[in-house]
């Protein structure tokens, strides 16, 4: 008994050791980057770096000056909160469709879904960029939100979800009368909540943090995203590292803060769609 508890113990330092490494490893970017948000450029660039941070608070300032960051912060809030929104709304539409109706060539057609998954993003940019131009909606805020409203992967995860579910709730809802719909909205959508939260928080965190699109489509900088503009610090030349730093890390703010708030929902939703394949 006593060689088993000891066996335990280990056991758990060792995966303690593990986490707190990773932990570490993680947390390490962040650090660097408020050190070097603090720093002077010629502090910033020299060799070997220096670990200290200094007292240039003034870099955040000069993040204001620099760009319009008010407005570039509004716009990444409401591109990602569109986007987010929409994703939340037709994702669970055709889950549900794939995971609890039956139709002729359904398999197929998931396979055919899914293959979107493998082709890179990028390749949709020319086309996109095309749809968007005819239409006229170049350097405004539909153009950066219609590309993110729907996703493949967020259709696959919340697919999961809905197979997790006992086919009796359907049978249940069905005998009371309840047309598909109906079951949709009342009994299924609520109970796949987890699963929704992380999809939320997924889209959020790639619509805040998309950069190739936005660059492409808005040039105008009281219409691009925090990504874009602060890409846009970034001088052919020299670049002011710690001035771009420091909008990194305003950039940052929200989206940690929104997983700090959400986490256990995330996790939770990410463990949920994975019941039953």
């Amino acid at each position: 008994m006593a060689d088993a508890r000891s066996r335990r113990g280990r056991s758990h330092v060792g995966v303690h050791t593990v986490l707190i490494a990773a932990s570490l490893a993680m947390v390490a970017p962040f650090v660097w980057e408020f050190v070097t948000s603090l720093q002077s450029l010629s502090d910033a660039t020299r060799v070997p770096p220096s670990p200290l941070p200094g007292g240039h608070w003034d870099n955040y300032g000069k993040v204001f000056d620099l760009l319009p960051f008010g407005r570039q912060f509004l716009n990444t809030l409401l591109m990602s909160l569109g986007r987010t929104l929409a994703q939340v709304v037709l994702c669970p539409m055709a889950a549900y469709g794939f995971a609890r109706l039956r139709f002729p060539g359904r398999g197929v057609l998931f396979g055919l879904f899914l293959s979107v998954l493998m082709v890179p993003p990028q390749l949709f940019i020319i086309p996109q960029y095309q749809i968007i131009s005819d239409l006229g909606w170049l350097n405004s805020l539909q153009a950066l939100i219609l590309p993110g409203m729907f996703s493949a992967f967020g259709v696959f995860l919340l697919r999961q979800s809905f197979l997790s579910l006992p086919r009796e709730l359907e049978e249940a809802a069905r005998i009371d009368g309840a047309g598909p719909l109906r079951i949709y909205w009342s009994v299924m959508l609520p109970l796949i909540r987890p699963g929704l939260v992380a999809l939320a928080v997924l889209a959020l965190l790639w619509s805040w943090n998309d950069l190739l699109w936005p660059l492409v489509v808005n040039t105008d900088p009281d219409k691009m995203t925090l990504s874009a503009g602060l890409a846009s610090l970034q001088g052919q030349f020299q670049t002011d590292y710690p001035v771009l730093m420091a909008g990194s890390l305003l950039a940052s703010l929200p989206v940690i803060a929104v997983f700090v708030f959400l986490q256990r929902q995330f996790v939770q939703g990410i463990a949920y769609t994975g019941v039953k394949g």
